[in-house]
């Protein structure tokens, strides 16, 4: 846990810079908020105190803490404004004058304190957003099979804010509540230290039953957040698939699904609240009974004159407020606790191994010059069962190889490992005679495009999503390539051309729009290698036609691996692999394996049939 905690403080840093400045904050307005109460004394002596007399005084007196130098600085600034005359209103008017300048520092330094510990908590929640996100982003393809979407994003949101409250309560437990606490407990001792040693023992007591109360909070607290993010993973799964929902009639289902988590989710936070509204109102029940025990004893004192009226009173009001930052430092403990629990979830992001590191001395890849060798490449996403088993294929720079074969064959996951979403379990996959662990990730992405089936665009405008493949790319450019996709002609009949927005996954445009918008990206990066992956397959015949031809384009002259159960596609490509079971059953040009009548003719025959 500590090691956790302070793991967290990580992200505040530098700590310091918050912490120094607090420091100081804290120290002036438990001075002054002291000062407050102390101030209760001289007022009422001033109101009620029989044969007050008042006494001049010309210089300013040594500072010390202590009531005689409170009450001698008064008397100096008494004769400094209004002279040697006593009137009661002017030393009323004074110390209200003094009691509403001690209260206005007090909330100064008090907004001081929280502006500060609000600067920490945003630039705290900033950097471990961007660290949870960019630690997501980095992360290999099958991480997010392995995890739902739901569950992350109710990581980034809401465990980040109580993990962020942990943070910054650390400086409260730090600074404020011990200095407000030790300001309330040094005035009550200079009061009476018989009676503030009697009010010290009903502390303890007052705080181990809050803490108590507290304590509890913390499981439900971990299982609110968990039942919390499968509540975002239904709703984002909802979403998504709303259409499958609604052609499936499942609407019931899902409301009930929702529901029932909803409902969960809403107990949880109904118990919490119970218990957190609870500490309130039982602290104050204790500290009014122990102001109750307290006005005895404190009466007693007073009648043996141990003890002013004055400041009897005084101590009676410092006494009801001491409870506060006591039951504060308790509940900031309490959330430090959620928030290191919080954190723990969000440090299994963060520390997952599922991210592929270059290697120190990675270089750069400039681009094939004669091109990619799959050498006894073998491959499983878990130990459980292979998918690839010792692959060794090549592809000449130029070349167009296809990939064929039965679903599940593995095929999209040999396109994978060449675009390293994965590195092999063994084999190696070499560009240029130079094993693929040597290159750097982000200088391979930058050589390559993939256009796949499940076309990813964004809520974004089409210019916008076709300029992904060039940041920076010119007006003039993008439809150039959106030209060249066959994509310009349906962009301009669309009501703002290259300006409109087309929805979430574009789900405004017809599949083969999304598809040539996809394609059109790809032109424009202008890629060394290119990878189709059942580019087509989705399509009607009007759509896959000018597609096609829109691919026919993309990959002349270009290193490419294209995946397709529409044989007719890859008829031109001039090295055709079919892919059983993560193994190579045949290879070779469309017509070596048509006349070895194997799987490849199977397939021929069985889609000639449709």
């Amino acid at each position: 846990m500590l090691k956790t905690y302070i793991r967290l403080l990580g992200f505040a840093r530098p700590f310091w810079r918050y912490a120094v400045p607090y420091f100081f904050y804290a120290v002036l307005h438990a001075i002054f908020n002291t000062f407050n109460y102390v101030m209760i004394i001289p007022i009422l002596d001033t109101m009620f105190s029989e044969g007050f007399e008042f006494t001049p005084i010309y210089h300013m007196p040594t500072i010390t803490l202590s009531q005689d130098c409170f009450n001698q600085t008064i008397s100096y600034f008494y004769t400094s404004i209004f002279g040697t005359e006593f009137r009661m209103t002017y030393i009323l008017a004074l110390l209200a004058g003094i009691l509403i300048l001690m209260n206005v520092l007090s909330n100064v330094f008090r907004y001081l304190s929280a502006y500060t510990v609000e600067s920490m908590r945003t630039s705290t929640i900033q950097r471990m957003r961007d660290e949870m996100f960019y630690s997501v982003i980095d992360m290999n393809v099958g991480y997010f099979s392995e995890q739902r979407k739901g569950d992350i994003i109710s990581k980034i949101t809401s465990d980040v804010m109580v993990v962020q409250f942990c943070i910054t309560n650390t400086l409260q437990v730090l600074f404020r509540e011990p200095f407000l606490i030790i300001g309330y407990l040094y005035a009550m001792l200079k009061i009476s230290w018989e009676l503030a040693a009697f009010s010290v023992l009903f502390l303890p007591f007052v705080g181990l039953i809050i803490g108590s109360i507290v304590k509890r909070l913390r499981h439900p607290a971990n299982l609110a957040q968990q039942r919390l993010g499968d509540l975002v993973s239904v709703l984002d799964e909802s979403l998504s698939g709303v259409k499958i929902i609604k052609t499936y009639t499942a609407t019931s289902y899902i409301k009930d699904k929702f529901h029932l988590l909803n409902s969960e989710v809403s107990k949880l936070m109904l118990w919490m609240a119970r218990r957190q509204q609870l500490a309130s109102p039982m602290s104050e029940f204790l500290g009014i009974s122990a102001v109750a025990v307290i006005l005895v004893f404190g009466g007693s004192l007073v009648m043996k004159g141990s003890i002013s009226a004055a400041g009897f009173i005084a101590f009676i009001a410092m006494f009801s407020q001491i409870t506060r930052p006591v039951r504060s430092f308790i509940d900031q403990f309490a959330n430090i606790n959620q928030g290191v629990a919080a954190g723990e979830r969000i440090f299994s992001i963060v520390d997952s191994k599922s991210e592929i590191k270059d290697k120190e001395d990675a270089i750069e890849f400039k681009g094939l010059q004669d091109g990619i060798e799959f050498r006894d490449v073998s491959f499983s996403y878990d130990e459980s069962r292979e998918i690839i088993h010792n692959v060794s294929f090549s592809i000449q720079k130029g070349e167009t190889v296809a990939l064929v074969g039965p679903s599940g064959g593995g095929k999209s996951t040999l396109s994978e490992l060449m675009a390293r979403f994965y590195d092999t379990n063994k084999g190696d996959i070499l560009f240029d005679g130079v094993s693929i662990r040597q290159f750097k990730q982000s200088s391979i992405h930058a050589a390559m495009s993939l256009v796949s089936q499940d076309t990813v665009l964004f809520n974004d405008t089409i210019e916008n999503n076709i300029a992904l493949g060039k940041l920076g790319a010119s007006h003039e450019e993008i439809v150039e390539a959106a030209k060249i996709a066959n994509a310009h002609s349906f962009i301009m009949e669309m009501p703002e051309g290259y300006q409109t927005n087309i929805g979430e996954h574009g789900s405004k445009l017809s599949g083969g729009q999304r598809q040539r918008i996809s394609i059109a990206r790809a032109i424009l990066k202008n890629p060394n290698f290119l990878i189709l992956d059942e580019a087509t397959s989705a399509l009607d015949t009007e759509s896959e036609k000018l597609v096609q031809d829109a691919l026919t384009k993309l990959l002349k002259g270009r290193t490419s691996v294209v995946i397709a159960h529409r044989l007719s596609t890859i008829k031109g490509a001039q090295k055709i692999i079919v892919i059983d079971e993560g193994r190579i059953a045949e290879q070779g040009t469309h017509n070596e394996l048509m006349s070895l009548n194997g799987i490849y003719a199977k397939l021929i025959e069985m889609q000639s049939l449709q």
